[in-house]
């Protein structure tokens, strides 16, 4: 049996009789770019997460950086967010001209430790950026206290999180504003790059719209210096038929993840994800820990099983980033995760059929 980590295909045959016809439509209309798809798609994800607004972007890294822009967060400050998270989140900051600061993460949830959040807080911190990492909200509650408590804003990276609840509200209702990721392996993907943000407030959106549009309050009056940061149409006509269906996608990621915990408790040294009390994980990714991970890997690929590796190399070990000062050892819990984390194959579609050969293959590797 063979089992892909991802399978995309899956998907599009089930929506491609909707999908095709959409795409023609548009295409015939030669309305490519922003328009009423955008609009339409903005309205709909804006009220599945129950916010004011949306905001569609040509990415998730367009969707950070527009927010910190849309904040004025600029060169001197320091932007205090993780190093175990996907480049982009760090590289928003630095497009800024701003600093990252990263801090350690908790060894349940992998995403921000509260604790070393506020030990990081200095005068010239302007913004925290928790990032809900594999679909599992940080810990959204202690983590807006010290926020509040220091008068700084957050942003919320959650581009691997759609619909990941924290305290029963969705992510997206805690910070200033919150960016998203339709990159198409994500829980709710496009037909190549996509984005956006969502927010509550009128300002921050309105900036961003601006912004995302060279500046433009409409055609050739330029308000401010902004960028290209547009989502185009035809990903947005992808986005609009895919959006009804994310919940039981959702729903049967979880359901799906809850197979491999019943299957993977006590086998070997694994652990399994655990899910925060007050969170619901989405399951983007469902990763395992091992010390054992290079060879149960080698053993899966060598059986017909995918898997992925998430994040091998963390952001302050990364020679982008070299220039910061962090060593080896500045964040022991970030590095043991980035060393023992294996991403076992997740997609809506996957059966429990496949489940079973996953799981038996790892059993059969521990045994």
């Amino acid at each position: 049996m063979e089992v892909p980590f991802v399978d995309l295909k899956i998907q599009y045959r089930s929506l491609s009789e909707k999908i095709l016809p959409a795409l023609q439509k548009a295409m015939a209309s030669s309305q490519f770019v922003l328009g009423k798809p955008v609009e339409d798609f903005e309205a709909g994800f804006a009220g599945l997460h129950g916010m004011k607004h949306c905001i569609g972007v040509g990415s998730g890294t367009d969707a950070l950086h527009s927010i910190l822009w849309a904040c004025g967060i600029g060169a001197g400050d320091e932007i205090i967010t993780v190093s175990h998270t996907f480049i982009a989140t760090a590289e928003a900051i630095s497009f800024t001209g701003a600093v990252p600061v990263f801090v350690d993460i908790d060894p349940i949830t992998y995403t921000m430790d509260p604790e070393r959040l506020e030990q990081a807080i200095t005068k010239k911190t302007k913004a925290i950026i928790p990032v809900h990492l594999y679909g599992q909200s940080a810990a959204m509650g202690d983590i807006m206290g010290i926020a509040n408590r220091h008068g700084i804003p957050v942003i919320e990276d959650a581009c691997q999180a759609h619909l990941a609840q924290y305290d029963n509200k969705y992510v997206g209702h805690f910070g200033i504003a919150t960016a998203f990721s339709f990159y198409p392996a994500k829980n709710l993907g496009a037909y190549g790059e996509a984005g956006g943000v969502t927010t509550n407030d009128d300002n921050i959106a309105s900036t961003i719209r601006t912004l995302r549009d060279h500046g433009q309050t409409k055609k050739y009056q330029h308000s401010m210096v902004g960028h290209n940061y547009r989502l185009d149409a035809l990903q947005a006509v992808v986005l609009g038929i895919k959006l009804p269906h994310l919940r039981e996608w959702t729903d049967n990621r979880r359901k799906l993840a809850g197979l491999y915990s019943t299957r993977l408790a006590g086998v070997g040294d694994i652990i399994i994800p655990r899910e925060h009390e007050r969170a619901t994980h989405v399951y983007h990714l469902y990763v395992i820990q091992t010390k054992m991970r290079d060879s149960l890997r080698e053993h899966l690929a060598s059986k017909g099983i995918g898997t992925g590796l998430h994040y091998p190399v963390p952001l302050h070990l990364q020679e982008a980033y070299r220039h910061l000062g962090y060593k080896q050892g500045a964040f022991p819990v970030t590095e043991t995760v980035a060393s023992q984390g294996l991403s076992l194959p997740m997609f809506p579609e996957l059966t429990s059929a496949q489940i079973d050969y996953v799981t038996s293959t790892i059993v059969q590797f521990f045994d």
